[in-house]
């Protein structure tokens, strides 16, 4: 039986347990200029599941704010067309070949586990490190259609910061607001095409998701990097976000999943949501 609780495995680890009754492999095929499902049908790991990112309904539209946690029964009916059950341990497999396609299947595991799914894994270097190996099994042609299923959906709240607590975080200054973009976005010189203004959260620091990547071997950095890069935020709660919640996922999955901060969470509306509202505040320029 597949791991309760291994939130980062290895290829190997994962080649040894295929077949697993209880083992669920999504493969998130993210890939600039390329179809996913296509992409996927060309190879992918045997008894993975192909899911769209953009168009499976992983993440809900609510005005211009386009990464909101969908409602529990949008996420009910997705988890049963896939063929989900509580007991399955998921493991989430980016296409491994940037730090954005990291990022969508860091926000897939982030949505599985605030839907109230326990046993989670990403893996590795995701599919590119998969193939990268010759000797490693591929399975190609059009994925299997599972069995459907009533996924009994329980939204977790202590993972994610609605609009309210993200106000309430400011005014108090009782949470850091990490922000997880470039220094261009952070600072106000590039705009997310869906927000209304440029800028960040008053007061919020930055840490560019893309840091805690080896964008060489095309994946997350060894943790004791990591540990360093996210040193001094151990002390207190944590708000992670970017410009439509995803980006914000590499850095939660890092906090809470790797490094074991108590009390981190994604605010999934982020800057799309936040500047809907012309009275809300927003910063630019350098960090002080």
């Amino acid at each position: 039986m597949a791991d309760p609780r291994q939130p980062l495995v290895t290829a190997d680890w994962l080649q040894d347990r295929l077949g697993d009754p209880n083992l669920a492999i999504l493969d998130v095929r993210l890939r600039a200029g390329a179809d996913g499902r296509a992409d996927f049908e060309t190879g992918h790991i045997p008894g993975a599941i192909f899911t769209d990112y953009a168009r499976d309904g992983w993440r809900a539209a609510k005005g211009s704010a386009v990464g909101m946690l969908p409602e529990a029964n949008a996420l009910a009916q997705l988890f049963g067309r896939l063929g989900l059950t509580p007991d399955q341990h998921v493991v989430v497999v980016p296409t491994g070949v940037n730090t954005s396609d990291f990022s969508a299947a860091a926000r897939v595991y982030w949505t599985l586990k605030a839907a109230g799914h326990e046993r989670l894994s990403l893996l590795d270097g995701g599919w590119s490190g998969w193939q990268a190996d010759s000797s490693r099994p591929v399975e190609r042609g059009a994925a299997r259609q599972p069995e459907p299923t009533s996924y009994p959906v329980r939204i977790d709240g202590r993972l994610r910061a609605t609009l309210d607590e993200v106000e309430r975080a400011l005014e108090k200054g009782s949470a850091v607001l990490l922000d997880a973009r470039s220094a261009s976005y952070f600072e106000g010189r590039e705009k997310s095409p869906q927000a209304a203004r440029p800028g960040r959260l008053p007061g919020a620091r930055l840490l560019n998701q893309a840091e805690a990547y080896d964008a060489a071997a095309n994946r997350l950095k060894p943790i004791p990097e990591l540990g360093r890069l996210f040193d001094g935020l151990q002390g207190m709660p944590v708000i992670s976000y970017c410009n439509t919640g995803q980006a914000a996922a590499t850095n939660w999955f890092v906090l809470a999943e790797l490094l074991g901060h108590p009390d981190i969470r994604l605010y999934d509306g982020s800057m799309t949501e936040w500047t809907q509202d012309e009275t809300r505040p927003v910063e630019t320029g350098p960090a002080t």
